[in-house]
């Protein structure tokens, strides 16, 4: 009925759907989706989905994962109060059994899950896994959280390059390592930007709890090069969490990722429609303006 009232609007529909389906085939996507989003059961189902149907047309897919609030949570239910420099969380030792447990556990295991029941087999992984993230202590007033020094993909690889493996999506909770094997906290945006540089992907995509990056007047930003970033950061126009995640966009787009989205996660099927239609519903970042 729907083809009947407007055929012509549904072809080209259907034409501009396969057209981005046909661009993006046998190409690498990394997704990071927050930690607030995780603490919605319904909406961690409609992302799997979403993401089940990407690498059923043959779009290999990464994963990795917050878990913030989730961690806040547990904290205050055990009586342990956390304290914040710059937007990260001072992580003592008395927290690093706990951070592990729900990143690596709760949250991980939640997300493998759930792609397993969406059919498409997906396999959790710790940053200290195989000595994937490999980190150093950002600053002692931090205590236990790293700052990336290297990512090991060979264990991703394993699951990315194998032709028997290739419908698996890898889950990375974002957890890292120093040179003597102790477990280090690493910020989630920092480990998704820093993975998709080692593995050479050149689209990233952020699930957010906002629409995109807002100007001065609270209005979305449709896309953003390089240079824009720079001036909305230094005018102080972009704060708080967004901030440090443009600092990870940034980082990522001199590395030769050549595209970053920074989309709602609440918003039904927001990567279906940020991937293969020609409307785009957040930002989009690019290390040069578009001709």
């Amino acid at each position: 009925m729907k083809f009947q009232q407007n055929p012509h609007g549904d072809v080209l529909s259907v034409i501009d759907t396969l057209q981005y389906v046909r661009r993006f085939s046998n190409q690498k996507l990394l997704v990071k989706l927050g930690g607030s989003a995780l603490k919605d059961l319904n909406l961690v189902k409609t992302i799997c989905d979403d993401l089940a149907l990407i690498r059923s047309i043959g779009i290999s897919v990464v994963l990795v994962h917050g878990g913030g609030p989730s961690i806040s949570d547990e904290l205050s239910l055990r009586g342990i109060h956390s304290e914040f420099i710059d937007g990260q969380r001072v992580t003592t030792p008395e927290m690093m059994d706990i951070i592990e447990m729900v990143l690596c556990g709760k949250m991980n295991r939640r997300i493998v899950r759930t792609l397993n029941a969406a059919k498409i087999k997906a396999v959790g992984l710790c940053g200290t896994d195989a000595n994937m993230i490999q980190c150093r202590r950002e600053d002692e007033r931090l205590q236990n959280v790293g700052i990336v020094e290297r990512i090991d993909t060979e264990i991703l690889n394993k699951y990315l390059g194998n032709e028997d493996r290739q419908d698996i999506i890898p889950v990375v909770a974002p957890m890292g390592v120093d040179e003597m094997g102790r477990a280090l906290n690493v910020n989630a945006d920092w480990a998704a930007s820093r993975i998709a540089q080692a593995l050479n992907i050149k689209k990233m995509i952020y699930l957010t709890d906002q629409d995109g990056i807002l100007d001065k007047q609270g209005s979305l930003i449709s896309e953003l090069d390089a240079a824009g970033l720079e001036e909305l950061m230094v005018s102080g126009v972009v704060t708080g969490g967004m901030l440090a995640k443009t600092r990870t966009i940034l980082h990522a787009l001199r590395n030769k990722v050549d595209d970053i989205h920074i989309i709602n996660s609440k918003r039904p099927h927001s990567l279906i429609e940020e991937l293969f239609t020609n409307r785009g519903i957040g930002t989009v970042c690019h290390i040069r303006a578009c001709s």
